[in-house]
Formats: C-alpha cells, structure tokens, sequence
C-alpha cells in the first residue's frame, strides 16, 4: 500500500505529513506563521517558512524512519501544494519537495490545495459524489464533480470568507487569525443586520465587512456586531450550499477550510442537511486548517493512477484554479441525479406543490431553522414580494412567465399558474439556452435582474419555455447586477451540462442580439476577479 510524504506552504502554515495508505493514518506536524499585527504579511510569511519547512520536513522525516525505516525504502512518493496560495511561499515549499522527492529518489505528485480540502472531507466521510463549502482564509466556493472535474459552483466575488472576518477583526483592534476572535465574542451579543448579499450560487462580503465596520464605529457593541457577521455570513454559505445540493439533485455535503472550525457554521450545516435528509461531514478540526495531511491523502491517490509529475515540469501556480485539475483518481458518477417525478418538488427556499389538471402551483418559503429568526422573516418577506412583483413585469415585458394569482408575503406563500412539463435542466437544448439569453436581455433593457437564473428556474415544454422564480431579483441600473445575471447562468451549466462551452457560446450570441455588448465585456470581468481565476 502507498506511503507518501506531503508538503504545504500555500500561505501562513508550514506543514509536512505522511500518511500510510494500509492504515489510514496520517501524522502531521505544522508550524504556523503568527504576524505580530494585522494580517498575513507576505514577505513576512514567505521568511518563516523558509526555516519552518526545513524544520516540520525533518521533523517528519525522523518519524517516517522510526516508524517506517529509511524514508528512501519507506516512502512512495512526496506531494505538494502546488496553489493555490502566495507565490513565494509556494515557492519555498515547492523547492523543498522538489528536492526532498530527488534525495529519495521517488516521484513527484503537484495538489491542488482547495480540491485537497475536498478530498480529505470525502475520504474521511467514505461519501461518494458529495458537494464541498470550502470556507478558508482566503477562499470561499461551492465545488462538485461533474464530467471529470471539480467544478466552481458558487464562489465569493470579492474577498475570502477568512479575510473578510480578518478585515473586521483588523479595524477593532485584534491581531491574527480573526475568526476565533470573533467566534468568541459573538456568544454573548445579539443579532444585528448586516447586509445580505446572495446572487444565485455566488455571494460578495465586502458590503458585509464595511458595514460591520460602520456599525461599531457608530458605538454598536463589539460583540453585537460580531454576532451580526456570524449570523449573516454563515447563514449566506449555508443557503448557497443548499442551493448546490438542489440544483444537483445531490445528498452528500462536506466542509472544508480553517473557518469551518466555527461552531456556529458548522451548526448551521448540520441543520440544513438534516431539514433536507442530506448527510453532512466536517473533518476534524486538524483537517480543517492548513496542513499537510491533506496534500498526502490526495497525493496519494493521483501516485496510485500514476498522476505524477516531472520535476522540470513542477512549477507552483499561484492561481491554480480547482477546476483546472482533471480529476483521475476517482471514476464515481457526477453529483448530479435525477430530480424527483412527483407532483411535490423540494428547491432550495420552497416546497412546491403542483397542480397540473388544476393549472396551479403552490409555492411556500420555508422558514429556516439555521437562520436568525429576524433574518429568516426578513428574507421571506422580501423574496416573496420580489417573486410575485418581478415576475408580473417580466410577463408585461413579453417574456412567459407563470401568472401570479396569489401572494402572501407573511407566510411567504405564491399561487401560480402551472407552467411547462420540465425543468431547462432535464431537457437543455441550444434553442432553449439561447431563449434564455433573450429573455435575460430584455428583463436588463427594463432594469431588472432576474437573480437566479439557473436551469432549475426555467420550464419548458415541446414549443415553449418560461423563466420562473424571480426572488433573488431585483431593480437596478447596474451593469455589474446584468452581468452577474449571465455569470450565475454559465456557472449552473458549467456545473450540470454535458456540454456547457457549446451552451454557453450559444446564450451569449443570443444575448448579444438583444442586449448591451457592455454586459458581456462586463461578464469577462466578473470572471477574471473570480478568486479561482
């Protein structure tokens, strides 16, 4: 059975593992990098891992030979991350594998480091085809496999879920890492509103932090305000990890990154999934944080398919994206699964019941359990009244929508007309795919957005389709709102489609013909910023 040896150095951690394949084992020795204020400094970084790395090396190393024997005889391969992650850390750590895996004569294996917070989740929970919330220092995405790759599901537009934590905990005085910081004082204060801000599978903190920021300035105290930030940034990853499993059809959640450490985060999790009938896994908390132990799972899985890597070939990639790796140590089914036949169909926010012979669909917004109760009427009330309202203009603009006969905000109820046979996704064509870009288009030149459009969110039938569920829309005159529009869309079918590259070509033609050339030179923005780009 394998053996290998893994190194991690993407950022702050110094870390080095070995993990025996015939015993599940992994032992992990780690040597964090503490600023003495502020945030993670890079040249700082990259100086205390030029001593650490050595060190935590040949600390397992003498492990590796007390145990094992001579590393050269014992080990099968070394493994490192590769990004993504600071340049010169990555670097420094790359070097050292790089000469460690030459020394011992044995190959080289290059990990991604966000697919490895997948992997070791899913290697721990023995799950087959889970999705994974990846909430880390400076990341934030919803991954799932779909046609030989993890792909980016949802994912933050702007700063890290750690980092925007960070940010807040910087202006209030506190030193690195803030999310323990913040974890503590939030216990004993009381919710306050903060912005929301969740766009389809997508989501942005950057409002969240600036006005957390303002709020304590304004004398709010601390700890209400950290209860704020636990509160609504929590409750958004938890909505759009429901958002993944329902437009997948998948039951298998997983966590990964240091902030899943948070009680309340991974409180939330569980909630959700147990509401669904999902199951959920977070990883002990030394699985959580940085560290090597993953990098060795991971490494050796790809050692055992022979995914290898030639030394001359092995430079780090600072902005490796998780969705750049083909994925050649696993052969399980893509996440995504038939959706229920019945006439009762369960989305992220509702329970619908369908009434075809009737020509009615009655939709409710569940209350949510994990959420804040001011939080989750908040959001009903709005989404409801957004639905009924959008939906209606949508429909005077020309664009098939359902008829809206009813609407009760404060139960968060909908009477629809029943519409369509199918969902996009369980009968995608180009025709269809293109219709859509047009009806996006013309809901932009009216000056809204539709807020969701995935392929859960269109029906169709032999000769029509209808855009469906506006909750997430809203007015606005924003090119970067249109945008966003067009980037949730791609991203679903990126996510479900078999061929999304020919679909996606065909929605933006189709959107070019009716709307602003503007809103796609502006998508290629919105793509480029992403934090996987």
């Amino acid at each position: 059975m394998t053996r290998v040896l893994g190194i991690e150095g993407t950022a702050w951690c110094a870390s080095a593992a070995v993990f025996d394949e015939a015993t599940d084992d992994v032992s992990i020795r780690s040597d964090a990098y503490q600023p003495d204020s502020g945030g993670i400094h890079p040249r700082e970084a990259a100086e205390h891992m030029r001593s650490a790395i050595p060190a935590v090396v040949e600390e397992i190393l003498d492990e590796v030979e007390s145990t094992y024997g001579d590393p050269s005889e014992a080990l099968d391969a070394v493994a490192f991350s590769r990004g993504p992650g600071l340049g010169p850390c990555l670097r420094i750590a790359g070097t050292a594998a790089r000469s460690l895996a030459g020394a011992l004569d044995v190959p080289l294996v290059g990990v991604n480091h966000m697919v490895a917070h997948l992997e070791i989740g899913r290697h721990r929970s023995g799950f087959d085809a889970p999705i994974c919330l990846n909430a880390s220092g400076a990341n934030a995405h919803v991954l799932g496999y779909h046609n030989g790759r993890y792909r980016v599901l949802g994912e933050t537009m702007d700063t890290g879920v750690g980092n925007a934590l960070d940010k807040f905990t910087r202006h209030v005085g506190w030193t690195h890492p803030g999310g323990p910081k913040v974890e503590s004082h939030a216990e004993d204060g009381e919710y306050v509103e903060l912005p929301y801000v969740v766009k389809g599978m997508d989501f942005s903190f950057s409002g969240i932090t600036s006005a957390a920021k303002a709020a304590y300035d304004d004398g709010t105290p601390v700890e209400d305000v950290c209860r704020g930030l636990e509160e609504t940034i929590f409750a958004m990853l938890t909505e759009v990890s429901e958002r993944a499993l329902s437009l997948t059809g998948a039951d298998e959640l997983v966590l990964g990154g240091g902030v899943g450490q948070n009680d309340r985060l991974v409180g939330m999790l569980e909630t959700m999934c147990e509401e669904r009938g999902a199951e959920f896994f977070a990883p002990e908390p030394r699985f959580l944080r940085d560290n090597a132990g993953m990098i060795a799972v991971l490494g050796a899985a790809m050692y055992d398919v022979d995914d290898t890597i030639p030394i001359d070939e092995s430079r780090v990639l600072p902005d490796f994206r998780p969705d750049e790796v083909p994925v050649t140590w696993r052969s399980a089914t893509a996440i995504e699964r038939p959706l229920s036949g019945t006439n009762r169909q369960r989305g992220a926010e509702a329970i619908v019941e369908l009434d075809p012979d009737g020509g009615r669909a009655y939709k409710r917004r569940r209350s949510k359990a994990y959420r804040h109760p001011e939080l989750d009427r908040r959001l009903r009330r709005r989404r409801t009244r957004s639905e009924a309202r959008l939906t209606s203009e949508a429909r005077r603009l020309g664009v098939p929508t359902p008829v809206v006969f009813d609407v009760d905000p404060e139960s968060g109820l909908l009477e629809f007309e029943f519409v369509g046979d199918t969902d996009l996704g369980e009968a995608i064509t180009t025709e269809r795919v293109e219709t859509v870009g047009r009806y996006l288009a013309r809901c932009h030149e009216a000056g809204f957005v539709h807020g969701d459009p995935t392929p859960r969110n269109v029906r169709v039938s032999a000769d029509r389709t209808w855009l469906i569920d506006f909750g997430l829309g809203y007015y606005t005159d924003d090119i970067e709102d249109y945008a966003m529009d067009l980037h949730v869309f791609e991203g679903a079918l990126g996510g479900t489609a078999a061929d999304p590259g020919t679909l996606i070509d065909a929605f933006e033609d189709a959107y070019r013909t009716m709307g602003e050339e503007r809103v796609l030179r502006q998508l290629r923005n919105v793509e480029r910023r992403g934090r996987y780009q």
